[in-house]
């Protein structure tokens, strides 16, 4: 059955299409798709992953479907709360200030 593996940083994605078998595991999909060789930070055994943006509990215990995309997701940098709110400042001083 044929499934992707996706990862993604800031300025560069990758998705990749490979044929695995019906009991193919998420953790097996990565492992298969040689994605860790493109993207050496990438730690299947530790990364959250999740399929079409459905975090998954455990990657070595998920059985694939057909077409199904196993994304790896990695840290955030900052707090998405913490983010908005210095935009919004940002963007009310930007306000004033014109």
């Amino acid at each position: 059955m044929i499934v992707e593996v996706a990862f993604a940083l800031p300025t560069e994605q990758k998705i990749i299409s490979l044929n695995v078998p019906d009991d193919c595991t998420a953790y097996e999909a990565v492992i298969k798709s040689g994605i860790t060789d493109i993207f050496p930070e990438i730690d299947p055994d530790n990364d959250p992953m999740g399929i079409f943006a459905k975090a998954i509990k455990n990657p070595k215990e998920t059985v694939l479907k057909e077409g199904q995309r196993v994304e790896i997701y990695r840290p955030l940098i900052a707090d998405p709360k913490e983010a908005r709110a210095k935009r919004a400042a940002k963007m009310k001083a930007q306000k004033e200030a014109g």
